[in-house]
């Protein structure tokens, strides 16, 4: 038993020394393959971190590369602006020297030809010296003679001269200016008849053709044969019912109409106009027109002086008057349009008459009917003014308006201080330029009349006819024309222009003379 037990004792430790060596043997085995792991593992971690190496270098050399190629670029892109600015400086001074050469070149042409003038001036100045050195010679004998033969000397001698040819000139001036005004007072009245027909004979033909004649456009020529109508009924009724003169004739797309009444004129251009629009074209038709336009007329001219008298802040106005106000709108003077005249010249009496303290309400009255003259209703003799001043009065107004009325234009005394406002506010809407119209060939003869007459006297050089031919312009020579010599010739200009010529205002005769020295400083 005790054998046993030792055996199986013996065995026990025999195992466990197996288990104990068979454990440390596996044990061993475990820690020898995972130190091989751990070595496989970071000869793997090595071989990538070569591997990321290799690409982080070949990156960053890449990089590398591309820095440089950029840094390459602009550095070539900033020496070729260096080299194209270098070239373009080199450039421009070639410019300037070719351009400094031609100058100097100039410049020695110039210097050259001077030379030559300077040189011959002295040839002539030393020429002239010797000129004068024997006229002062021969001056000096002839006084040593004057006065071996007088007893007086040269001093004394022209003393005497001066004085005696005072004495003539001032007798014979005063003969001549007591000529001038016995002549002047004996052919005034003449010359000015004279003077007033001949401008009727240049400017009535085409005032008349200004102020008496109308135009009435048609669309096709086929129209005036429906206005004459059969054997002419149609316009011998017009012209019976408007007392219009209308001439058909070969001018294309136009009729004309003439009259010296413009409202007769208006109403025949309406009547046409409404015949034409509507087609029916006979006697009793062209009668009933007419009627009507002419009652539209008078009604327009009615509201139209209504308008302006409202306007202007006027009150208590007669009808009478304020329709031949009215009627202002159809007539012209110097194509300038009456109505718009008279209205400018009423503005202009009632600032003036503020400015000096007197009534404004009286001055425009005054000065919108200073032309109602001017549209008679029947054919009158009188003058204008006159006229004008007379139905003032028959239709109730005030003492002032009708005497500034009647004495705008000098016909009557001046009784108040309105009558030169409203002739002074007259000129100043008349005279403004634009104002009144001229005939274009008359206005440029008249301009060249003005420089041909300045051209007659000697010494003249340049002459400008300007402002509408209100003022001459005179440029004189300074050698042959002195400060004395200037003042003789504008007023020999002016009397020659008042003479000769007839022009509306005054004109301005300016002489100018001038003398320049001129040096150039090198």
């Amino acid at each position: 038993m005790e054998f046993f037990t030792i055996i199986n004792f013996v065995l026990t430790v025999t195992g466990l020394v197996t288990g104990l060596i068979i454990s440390k043997l596996l044990e061993k085995t475990s820690i020898t393959k995972s130190f091989e792991n751990a070595k496989k593992e970071a000869q793997n971690i090595l071989k990538s971190a070569s591997i990321e190496g290799e690409n982080i270098k070949k990156d960053k050399i890449f990089q590398a590369k591309e820095k440089f190629l950029e840094l390459k670029s602009e550095h070539e892109k900033h020496i070729l602006n260096r080299e194209k600015n270098l070239t373009d400086v080199q450039k421009r001074i070639k410019d300037k020297e070719s351009q400094v050469s031609n100058e100097l070149s100039i410049n020695k042409k110039n210097n050259q030809s001077l030379n030559d003038k300077i040189s011959s001036f002295d040839k002539k100045l030393e020429l002239l010296d010797k000129k004068s050195d024997q006229v002062n010679k021969l001056h000096k004998e002839q006084v040593e003679k004057l006065e071996k033969l007088s007893s007086m000397s040269a001093s004394e001698a022209k003393k005497e001269l001066v004085q005696s040819l005072k004495e003539e000139a001032k007798t014979e001036a005063l003969e001549l200016t007591q000529n001038i005004i016995e002549d002047a007072k004996l052919s005034a009245r003449q010359e000015a008849k004279k003077i007033v027909i001949s401008t009727i004979q240049r400017v009535g033909t085409e005032e008349a053709i200004d102020n008496c004649v109308s135009v009435f456009n048609i669309e096709s020529d086929d129209v005036k044969g429906r206005i004459i109508g059969r054997e002419g009924r149609n316009i011998r009724a017009l012209e019976a019912a408007t007392g219009v003169e209308i001439i058909v004739d070969d001018t294309p797309e136009a009729i004309i109409l003439s009259c010296f009444d413009p409202v007769r004129r208006e109403v025949a251009r309406l009547s046409m106009h409404k015949l034409v629009t509507d087609g029916r074209i006979h006697p009793a038709r062209i009668e009933e027109v007419v009627a009507k336009t002419e009652k539209q007329i008078t009604q327009e001219i009615i509201e139209v002086g209504k308008r302006t008298v409202i306007d202007l802040g006027i009150h208590g106005l007669h009808p009478e008057l304020i329709k031949t106000v009215g009627r202002m709108k159809y007539r012209s003077s110097y194509g300038q349009n009456l109505l718009q005249h008279s209205r400018e010249v009423a503005n202009l009496c009632g600032i003036m008459a503020s400015e000096l303290g007197l009534n404004p309400k009286i001055a425009k009255r005054a000065g919108l009917l200073h032309d109602i003259g001017k549209v008679p209703d029947a054919e009158s003799e009188l003058p204008h003014a006159l006229l004008g001043m007379e139905w003032a009065e028959k239709y109730g107004e005030k003492k002032d308006v009708c005497n500034a009325i009647g004495a705008h234009h000098d016909e009557i005394e001046m009784k108040t201080l309105f009558a030169p406002i409203v002739q002074v506010c007259d000129a100043i809407s008349g005279a403004r330029p634009g104002a009144r119209r001229q005939v274009l060939d008359s206005y440029i003869q008249r301009l060249k009349d003005l420089e041909d007459i300045a051209f007659g006297f000697s010494g003249v050089q340049k002459a400008y006819a300007i402002q509408a031919g209100r003022e001459l312009r005179v440029m004189v020579e300074s050698g042959k024309v002195n400060d004395t010599k200037a003042a003789e010739l504008s007023f020999s200009i002016s009397q020659k222009i008042q003479n000769d010529m007839t022009y509306p205002g005054q004109v301005k005769v300016t002489v100018i003379r001038e003398t320049r020295a001129v040096n150039v400083a090198k």
